[in-house]
């Protein structure tokens, strides 16, 4: 059985309609909370800002602060 090598965070470029991995790994990080976010998993992105989140209601409230 092999070993997948590319555990770790991988690098994304987000676009409309999806991503592109640039480099291996099998998550990326929430840039509001920190958790791990498998690849598989991730559903919610910024493309003007390249950033990921971990669910609907972090990625509204990084976009759209109130206040």
């Amino acid at each position: 059985m092999l070993m997948n090598s590319s555990t770790g965070p991988a690098r994304l470029l987000y676009g409309p309609n999806g991503f592109r991995q640039m480099t291996p790994g099998d998550h990326v990080v929430c840039s509001v909370t920190g958790v791990p976010i498998p690849l598989d998993m991730l559903r919610y992105w910024c493309v003007e800002r390249q950033e990921a989140f971990a669910s609907a209601e972090i990625a509204t409230q990084r976009l759209h602060p109130q206040g």
